[in-house]
């Protein structure tokens, strides 16, 4: 079984979640009054990473946490819904040669997978219309159908994107040589190297120069 994988933030999608969902947060009429608290809570975490004190990685996760306390004890069905209020501006700004090699890719019956670090119920509204095989993204804990925030997420970030996909792939039998990975930063290395296929999107410095050492495609 050939595979492709694909990134979402600069890839399929030429923004970046988390700047997409702060201002969505921030201009809700309904959750709008809680981006305050969750502003205050990012500062000191932000200014930490930015001196260099606090690592990327941890700064990530910890704001995918803080950001989704704004909605403490709302319904699943609800969360969704505010989700789904942010499918018509994602899907505007798709990265259309992306979203033309992942169709190829399904008309060639390869398995598509869509890796992300935002949230999974997040990419599952966004992506409506377009047919995954599967889905990995960070996951949103519910309690009693309800958000519940005492449980730690866990990031799907740089190694753990790797770690994800071999887990969901385990017992199949890949094709890893003729197989696809689409990724746009220098965290999306690991992944880029599984395949025989690898291609930079609009890659971030770091990403372009090892592409074009390797001889990889970039778009």
């Amino acid at each position: 079984m050939r595979v492709a994988i694909f990134d979402f933030d600069g890839t399929l999608y030429a923004e970046e979640t988390f700047k997409l969902l702060m201002n969505h947060l921030k201009e809700h009429p309904k959750y709008g009054t809680k981006y305050k608290r969750f502003y205050r809570s990012i500062v000191p975490p932000y200014i930490a990473n930015k001196l260099k004190l606090y690592p990327d990685a941890k700064m990530k996760e910890r704001s995918m946490q803080l950001y989704i306390e704004a909605f403490d004890g709302i319904t699943e069905k609800e969360m969704v819904a505010y989700f789904d209020e942010l499918t018509k501006p994602v899907q505007q700004d798709f990265n259309q040669t992306v979203l033309t090699r992942l169709q190829q890719h399904q008309t060639d019956n390869i398995h598509i997978l869509l890796v992300s670090g935002a949230y999974t119920q997040f990419l599952h509204q966004v992506t409506a219309g377009i047919s995954f095989n599967q889905i990995i993204g960070t996951e949103i804990s519910y309690k009693n159908n309800k958000v519940h925030t005492h449980t730690p997420i866990s990031h799907v970030n740089g190694t753990r994107k790797t770690e994800n996909i071999l887990q969901t792939l385990q017992g199949q039998q890949i094709d890893w040589e003729n197989s696809y990975a689409y990724g746009d930063s220098f965290s999306d290395l690991p992944v880029l190297e599984l395949v025989g296929n690898p291609v930079a999107v609009n890659p971030e410095e770091k990403l372009k120069l090892i592409a074009k050492e390797r001889g990889w495609e970039i778009i």
